[in-house]
């Protein structure tokens, strides 16, 4: 590898890195143009694309990286999560098959193993983001209900789908996930602040300062709760305190 080829790899992680995500594609494929076998641009260049929602460019670049390196634990998953997205459930199979798993379909999520399954929920939440960042609340939402499918327990990613259900009006909805973050997480002090500002939307003023006195029973002097609890004309101190 020359010094001019290092360079511009070096540049492209570095914009990868720092989420520059238009410079990282245009130097990492200058990089590939003089130099093609290198796994780890492959994948790079093929989360780039999976997070423009260029699927079938993503998989050349997924499936390159594994011909390069057949133990490359995170291009496989990023291959299989990719396979999903362009409903290839059968290689999606195969791809997780090489990673030791008991070779069950993506739609068994629950077979997976919990890195594996971490993993895959991450990259559906980034692309929620990503369609969010756009002002697409509803593509959004239906990445962060996959990426909840694949880890239930993730209080957070439960929250911002809640957060996002309750931008769509969808109150009903962005209280289950809220209910369901707190039963795997009871002590995440987002959720049952958010919780509190979807009971009031839903004309349960009682309810919702009810949620925020419980935040402040865990967090004394929580600046949010005590902001709301003011706003909805309660002293901010919770029974008993």
């Amino acid at each position: 590898m020359d010094d001019e080829l290092r360079k511009l790899l070096s540049m492209g992680r570095e914009s990868f890195e720092k989420r520059e995500f238009v410079d990282a594609e245009r130097t990492l494929g200058r990089v590939l143009e003089k130099h093609d076998a290198l796994a780890d641009v492959h994948n790079m260049m093929g989360l780039l694309a999976h997070h423009r929602g260029d699927f079938s460019k993503a998989e050349g670049h997924f499936e390159r990286a594994l011909a390069l390196n057949a133990a490359y634990t995170d291009a496989a998953l990023n291959l299989a999560v990719t396979y999903t997205d362009l409903g290839k459930y059968e290689q999606a199979q195969a791809a997780l098959q090489k990673l030791g798993t008991r070779g069950k379909k993506l739609s068994e999520a629950k077979e997976l193993e919990p890195f594996a399954r971490g993993k895959i929920a991450n990259m559906h939440a980034e692309t929620a983001q990503a369609y969010a960042d756009l002002g697409l609340v509803r593509d959004a939402v239906l990445e962060l209900q996959r990426a909840v499918a694949l880890a239930p327990t993730f209080a957070d990613l439960r929250h911002r789908l809640a957060q996002h259900l309750q931008a769509l009006g969808r109150l009903d909805e962005a209280k289950a996930e809220l209910v369901n973050a707190l039963g795997h997480s009871p002590h995440y002090l987002p959720a049952r602040l958010q919780l509190g500002l979807v009971l009031v939307s839903q004309g349960d003023v009682p309810g919702g300062r009810a949620a925020w006195q419980e935040v402040l029973r865990d967090d004394a002097e929580n600046p949010i709760a005590k902001m709301y609890l003011r706003a909805h004309g309660s002293t901010g101190a919770p029974p008993g305190l």
